[in-house]
């Protein structure tokens, strides 16, 4: 997977891309992290890329220009003139586990990071696949946005994470949270490990995990349930349990 920022602060992408899991990722070679910075591509010697806005308003906008040289020279490098360019945005869709999955099948994942009041609509109609956002609030730039974008698909590449199975068993992944963990010592301030996870019984740990998890998103996520795919004994095994409260 290799992912092309257009940013106008490369250094902020970079080394937070270069930490924990992504920054072994990167030197193992599962992930290319290309953070090109939008500056290099203004037509001014003081590298200015925004303007004021038309019809007046508060702020500045970045300029349509150097974005559109910025996307040109990725599209040169990587061989491929209509990559898939995700704008972060909060009029976006939602970013979820199902975006990131979608977008983890692309060999060259192109993100374009906003600053000031916005970008020149005429480029975003030009170059942008896909509009997506973490959330519906407002910050400096797409910079963080596209850092927690980066690190959902790069958690999905293959031999990424050191156990196969831990982006399957993750929260969201079946529209469920995930279970309950623990770890040494076996009792902490009173309170102890769950029997059944010290027994190495490991058809009843699995089926603990799983009525965990229902538990949890019944709790926390009530309308991730409704997308999860639950047997008829499982959501009638919830019924009961959420009758005894």
């Amino acid at each position: 997977m290799n992912f092309h920022v257009m940013t106008l602060f490369p250094e902020m992408i970079e080394r937070a891309m270069n930490e924990s899991i992504t920054g072994r990722a990167i030197k193992a070679g599962y992930i290319l992290v290309d953070a090109v910075n939008i500056r290099d591509f203004a037509n001014n010697k003081h590298n200015r890329v925004d303007d004021y806005p038309y019809g007046g308003g508060a702020g500045m906008v970045m300029q349509a220009e150097p974005v559109y040289r910025c996307y040109e020279s990725i599209c040169h490098s990587i061989g491929n003139e209509r990559p898939r360019v995700v704008f972060m945005t909060p009029q976006g869709r939602t970013f979820n586990q199902k975006i990131a999955e979608e977008l983890s099948q692309e060999e060259d994942l192109v993100l374009l990071c906003g600053h000031y009041e916005g970008i020149d609509e005429r480029v975003l109609e030009k170059i942008v696949t896909d509009n997506v956002s973490i959330g519906d609030y407002v910050l400096t730039g797409g910079e963080l946005p596209a850092l927690v974008v980066m690190d959902t698909i790069s958690r999905l590449v293959p031999g990424v994470l050191n156990n196969g199975m831990s982006a399957v068993k993750e929260s969201f992944s079946d529209n469920l949270l995930e279970y309950p963990q623990y770890t040494r010592p076996e009792e902490w301030m009173g309170e102890k490990v769950p029997p059944v996870l010290l027994s190495g019984h490991h058809k009843n740990i699995a089926a603990w995990y799983r009525e965990q998890s229902i538990l949890r998103t019944a709790k926390n996520r009530p309308d991730l349930l409704e997308k999860a795919e639950l047997t008829e004994k499982e959501r009638d095994w919830l019924y009961k349990q959420q009758e005894r409260k």
